[in-house]
C-alpha cells in the first residue's frame, strides 16, 4: 500500500511542480493539485490512525490478562525458629519461590502457590473462564491474579515470573497472535502480485483516457479549467493507484486471529496458533480418552477382594506402595484407598509398614525398586525382592500370570457394571482384584449429543477392557468405540480416521495421551492434565470443561466464517472502486473520484476489515440447553 500511496502523492506532487513552472516561463496556467497530495497524506495517516486504535483493541484480552497480577505484596517475615514475626508489603516482582504470602479478603494472589493456612473460595474466572468460586484449603494450589473472595489465606509461592501460570497464558496467547494461519498465504499470494496488477490498471487508465481525449472520443466539456487531456488521465490515473487497498487483504486473518486468541483466553480456550485454530473449524472427528476426559479422573476404589491368605492392610499397602509412583488417576484412587484403610479402618498396621510419620504421604509405604510404568497394562516393581504387578488381564496374560475361573467371573461382573477391575500379582502369584469406578462428568452426555448436531462425530478411545468401554459409551452416547488401544495404538487410531483426509481432534489429559494428542489435526489438553499432555496440545481447556471442546470448534468457525467475510469485503471493495477511479462509469453517469477521495475510501476500507474482526470480541459460547439444542447468545 505505501508503494501505491507514495506513487499517487509523488505524481500529483511533481505534476503540480511542473505545471507551476511551465506556467511561470510561458504564462500559460494549467491546474495544481498540491492539494491532492495533502489530503492524501492526511487521509492516509488518519486512516493508520484509526486503523491502529482499532487493532490495539484485539490485544485488549492480553492487557486484561497483564493487569490482573497485583502490583505489591504482603510478605510474611520468619524467624530462625520459622514463626512469623512480621508482616512486609513488597513488590510483587521480588517474590521467589518459598516465600509465604498473606492474601487478604478481595485481594488478588500475588503468585501460584500452595496454601500453608486458611480456608477461603476463589475466584478463577478470569484465569480459567470458570464462573463458579472453588474453594481452597490448606495443600490446594493457587494461581496467581485469582481473586480470594472470602478468608484470609497464606499461600507458599511456588511459580513466579515467567514461569507462572498467568505470564504462560499470555506468553502463549502473544505467540498465537503472532503465528499466520494457512489461509494468509492466500493473502500473501494476492499481496505479492497486487501491486504491479494496479500499477499496470493506472498505466493503462492513463493511456487509454489520454488516447481518447486525442482522437476527441469525448467531449472537451469534461476537461478541468485549463487542463487538458493529459492532466484529465493522470486525475484518473492517480485515484486508480491510490484507491486500490492490499492492506485489506492482508488484514483480514490476522486481525480475526488476534481477537479470536484473546477471546478464548477470557473462557479459558487457550490456542497455540492460528494453525490450530484454523484446523479446528474443520474437525470431522472427536476422539475422547475415557479416564479423566469423559470421567472425573477421581476414581475411587469401590471393593477389594483378596484371593490369597494375605492379611487385607498388607494388600491395600503393597499395591499402594506399586502404584504411588504412577501418574494414572487410577493410582491416586487406590493410594488414598488404602490411606484410608490404614490410619482410619485398620486398628493396627501390620508389619512392615514404615509407619514412622503419619503425616506423611510416604511414610508408611513399602520401599519400593525396580519400578516401570507399563502404558496400557499397568505398573510393575520390586517389594522385598518379590515382583509385584498391577494392572489389566493383558499384563497378567504377558507375565505368565494364571488366572482362576472365580477370579475372571468376578473381574467380568465389575466391568459390565462399568467399573474397571483391577489385578494384583505378588511374587508370580494372583493376589487379588480391586473394584474402581470413575464418575462421568455431568455435561459428558450433552457435550456428546451437542457435538453431533454440529455434524462431529464423537469417538471413544481407550485402555480400558471392551466390557468398561461399552458400558461408558452407552451412558454417555457414543456410538463408536475403541477399546484396549496401547498409548502408541491411539496414535494408529488416529491415523486410520485421518486416511480419507478427515481433520481428527484428539482430547485427552494423561501424559498416555501425548502420541495421540501430537498425531491429531487438533489436540485438546484437559487443564488440569499432565504438563507433557499440555505440552503436545493445540488448544488447552483451562476448566477441565468438555463444553470447552464445543466451545474451541465453534469459536473457530465463527473466526473463519468472519475472516472468508473479510476477504469477501477486500476482493469486492477492489474489484468496484478500482473501476469506478478508473472513470468506466464517467461517461454514463458522470462518476468521477478525485485523488482525495480514492485515499479517504482506501483508509476506510483497512479500517472496516478491521473493525469487522473486532465483532467477534461480542462472540459468546455455545449454551447447552436442556434440549440439548445449541444455541449462540
Amino acid at each position: 500500500m505505501d508503494v501505491l500511496v507514495a506513487l499517487g502523492t509523488s505524481a500529483s506532487y511533481f505534476y503540480s511542480v511542473c505545471a507551476l513552472l511551465y506556467g511561470a516561463l510561458t504564462g500559460f496556467w494549467s491546474p495544481t493539485y498540491f492539494e491532492t497530495s495533502a489530503m492524501l497524506i492526511t487521509f492516509v495517516l488518519l486512516g493508520k490512525y484509526l486503523e491502529c486504535l482499532a487493532k490495539g483493541k484485539t490485544s485488549d484480552a492480553i492487557k486484561k490478562l497483564v493487569e490482573l497480577t497485583p502490583a505489591t505484596a504482603l510478605l510474611l517475615v520468619k524467624d530462625k525458629g520459622g514463626r512469623h514475626v512480621a508482616e512486609r508489603e513488597i513488590d510483587s516482582l521480588l517474590i521467589q519461590p518459598g516465600d509465604t504470602l498473606k492474601v487478604l479478603p478481595g485481594t488478588k494472589l500475588p503468585a501460584d502457590g500452595v496454601v500453608a493456612w486458611g480456608s477461603s473460595y476463589v475466584n478463577e474466572s478470569m484465569v480459567t473462564g470458570e464462573s463458579i468460586p472453588v474453594l481452597k484449603e490448606v495443600g490446594s494450589s493457587v494461581i496467581g491474579g485469582t481473586i480470594n473472595l472470602h478468608g484470609a489465606l497464606h499461600i507458599q509461592a511456588t511459580k513466579v515470573g515467567s514461569d507462572a501460570v498467568l505470564s504462560q497464558i499470555i506468553s502463549l496467547v502473544e505467540t498465537a497472535q503472532m503465528s499466520k494461519a494457512p489461509i494468509q498465504k492466500f493473502a500473501d499470494f494476492v499481496a505479492s502480485i497486487f501491486v504491479p496488477v494496479v500499477i499496470s490498471l493506472a498505466l493503462l487508465t492513463l493511456f487509454g483516457w489520454y488516447i481518447a481525449g486525442a482522437l476527441e472520443a469525448y467531449p472537451e466539456q469534461w476537461l478541468p479549467e485549463n487542463g487538458n487531456h493529459f492532466v484529465f488521465a493522470l486525475m484518473f490515473s492517480i485515484s486508480v493507484v491510490v484507491i486500490a487497498c492490499p492492506c485489506a487483504l492482508g488484514l483480514a486473518t490476522p486481525t480475526a486471529i488476534m481477537v479470536a486468541t484473546g477471546v478464548g483466553a477470557t473462557n479459558g480456550v487457550l490456542i497455540k496458533g492460528g494453525d490450530a485454530l484454523e484446523r479446528a473449524q474443520k474437525v470431522k472427528y472427536v476422539i475422547f480418552d475415557k479416564t479423566g476426559t469423559l470421567t472425573q479422573g477421581k476414581a475411587t476404589v469401590t471393593t477389594a477382594k483378596v484371593f490369597t491368605g494375605m492379611d487385607r492392610g498388607e494388600f491395600l499397602t503393597l499395591v499402594a506402595s506399586a502404584e504411588a509412583s504412577s501418574e494414572h488417576p487410577l493410582a491416586k484412587a487406590i493410594v488414598d484407598y488404602a490411606h484410608h484403610f490404614h490410619f482410619f479402618d485398620d486398628p493396627s498396621a501390620p508389619d512392615g509398614y514404615q509407619d514412622h510419620n503419619k503425616e506423611s504421604k510416604s511414610g508408611w509405604l513399602f520401599n519400593v525398586s525396580d519400578f516401570s510404568a507399563l502404558p496400557g497394562s499397568g505398573v510393575q516393581c520390586l517389594i522385598h525382592g518379590k515382583r509385584i504387578l498391577v494392572g489389566n488381564r493383558k499384563l497378567m496374560i504377558e507375565s505368565g500370570i494364571i488366572i482362576p475361573n472365580h477370579v475372571e467371573k468376578f473381574v467380568v461382573e465389575l466391568e459390565e457394571s462399568a467399573q474397571t477391575g483391577i489385578l494384583v500379582a505378588y511374587d508370580d502369584n494372583l493376589a487379588g482384584v480391586l473394584g474402581v469406578a470413575d464418575s462421568l462428568k455431568r455435561e459428558a452426555a450433552v457435550v456428546i449429543e451437542g457435538l453431533e448436531k454440529m455434524g462431529v462425530i464423537p469417538v471413544m478411545v481407550t485402555g480400558d477392557n471392551w466390557r468398561t468401554a461399552r458400558a461408558v459409551a452407552k451412558e454417555v452416547g457414543i456410538q463408536d468405540v475403541r477399546a484396549e488401544v496401547m498409548p502408541a495404538g491411539k496414535a494408529d487410531v488416529i491415523r486410520s480416521f485421518q486416511k480419507d483426509g478427515s481433520v481428527v481432534a484428539m482430547v485427552g489429559d494423561g501424559i498416555n495421551d501425548s502420541p495421540a494428542l501430537a498425531a491429531a489435526d487438533v489436540g485438546m489438553a484437559i487443564g488440569a492434565g499432565t504438563d507433557i499432555a499440555i505440552e503436545a496440545a493445540d488448544y488447552v481447556l483451562m476448566r477441565n470443561n468438555l463444553e470447552d471442546v464445543i466451545t474451541a470448534i465453534d469459536l473457530s468457525r465463527k473466526t473463519f466464517s468472519r475472516i472468508r467475510l473479510n476477504y469477501v469485503f477486500a476482493m469486492a471493495y477492489n474489484v468496484i472502486a478500482i473501476p469506478i477511479a478508473a472513470g468506466i462509469f464517467y461517461p454514463s453517469l458522470g462518476i468521477q473520484l478525485p485523488p482525495w477521495a480514492a485515499g479517504a475510501c482506501m483508509a476506510l476500507s483497512s479500517v472496516s476489515v478491521v473493525c469487522s474482526s473486532l465483532l467477534l470480541r461480542r462472540y459468546r459460547k455455545p449454551r447447552l440447553t436442556t434440549i440439548l439444542e445449541i444455541t449462540v447468545e
